[in-house]
């Protein structure tokens, strides 16, 4: 019961209303975390107080019925341990929601998860961003991207913008650095076929540290070269 009143807790400081489906949803979510965690390298961060706020309200926080609209099909680029995608999953349950990593034992914990949690249209894929992105059946197919990955905004633009389709959105959650880095991206950005569209400052229950969640709209196709072979990205950001 911890960690569930740990959540009720901090979605009312945030001014979140969860129902008892979502309440409970995310609470098996937390256990299964917990106890993969023991086996495979999830994250570092356990305590039911911290997990509701980083992880769980964290994820939530960049949800805008405009963007994640009923029926929306969206992609988790780089999910990790399924954050932001599958909190926003349990939080608006009408999306269509692709997982993309790159390590098959995370693959593995987010099916697991998918189907503890009996979450339809939802879908897991074990492949790396910049090969994900080449592929006919992703490429410029979707409504909405989304990525709480710890690479710079330039980088992160060139794997996740080319999933996203004219129209739609690639969803940035950023720490307190955010505003470097989308001086270092605007160029970047507009490259890559995107426009950024708003920033969303957003502080969390308890934290001190000011973070933003950055809307970039679709607004032209991405050129075809994007995103560059596996690593490059990475290893020479575009500038």
């Amino acid at each position: 019961m911890i960690f569930s009143e740990e959540l009720s807790k901090a979605a009312a400081l945030y001014q979140l209303s969860l129902t008892q489906d979502q309440a409970e949803a995310y609470n098996k979510y937390f256990d299964l975390l917990i106890r993969w965690n023991q086996q495979v390298n999830l994250t570092a961060i356990t305590q039911p107080d911290q997990v509701a706020v980083k992880h769980m309200i964290d994820s939530i926080s960049c949800f805008d019925q405009t963007v994640f609209f009923a029926g929306a099909h969206m992609i988790d680029v780089g999910t990790g341990a399924g954050f932001p995608g599958l909190p926003l999953k349990i939080f608006q349950a009408d999306l269509d929601l692709t997982l993309l990593d790159s390590l098959n034992k995370r693959v593995k914990f987010l099916q697991c998860v998918v189907d503890e949690l009996k979450l339809e249209n939802t879908t897991v894929i074990h492949a790396r961003a910049e090969e994900g992105a080449r592929q006919k059946q992703y490429r410029e197919q979707f409504d909405v991207a989304v990525s709480r990955a710890v690479a710079r905004l330039t980088v992160l633009c060139e794997y996740c913008l080319p999933f996203v389709k004219i129209g739609g959105y690639f969803v940035a959650l950023k720490g307190m650095q955010y505003a470097d880095e989308v001086d270092e991206a605007n160029r970047v950005i507009a490259i890559l076929g995107g426009k950024l569209e708003k920033i969303v400052p957003v502080k969390l229950p308890g934290l001190d540290d000011i973070r933003a969640v950055l809307y970039i709209k679709k607004i032209k196709k991405t050129p075809t070269v994007y995103p560059r072979k596996a690593g490059t990205p990475e290893k020479s950001p575009l500038s």
